[in-house]
């Protein structure tokens, strides 16, 4: 069985990278990854996201939580793969944890973090939307800092 990768080294990657992010809703995890990479990528590195069956907005908490850490979301928007430009994404990140994850049918490289919904879990919901915001944003850092 093929080890998924979690770690990109941007260092390496293409100054202009194109960088997705994807789970099946496209309504809280990609989308927090999404503003946390815009937050932490260098300019020069595009930052879309998108779900296989998107939900047509993005999840109230999600926008709460990251505004808590000082990223606005609020103006992000639920999309499916096909509103992406699958063709030039560099790099490609699934989202997913106990659901199916997305096939995604592209040259990109792909990348995979095992991370639950958020807005799957009914219990202490904050709690949850917090804690894969706090993950998400750990391991999306590491990406951007420069090798030692």
């Amino acid at each position: 069985m093929e080890s998924k990768k979690t770690h990109i080294d941007f260092t390496l990657a293409n100054a202009s990278s194109k960088l997705l992010f994807v789970c099946v809703e496209n309504s809280a995890r990609s989308q927090m990854a999404e503003g946390i990479a815009r937050r932490l990528a260098p300019e020069s590195v595009s930052v879309f996201s998108a779900g296989s069956q998107p939900s047509g907005s993005v999840h109230p908490l999600a926008v709460e939580v990251m505004a808590e850490i000082g990223i606005d979301i609020s103006s992000q928007t639920s999309k499916g793969l096909d509103a992406v430009p699958l063709e030039d994404i560099d790099i490609a990140v699934t989202l997913c944890a106990e659901e199916s994850c997305p096939v995604i049918s592209t040259q990109a490289q792909k990348y995979h973090l095992a991370l639950e919904d958020p807005a799957g879990n009914h219990q202490n919901e904050t709690t949850v939307f917090r804690a894969v915001r706090d993950r998400l944003y750990e391991t999306i850092q590491t990406w951007f800092e420069p090798s030692a």
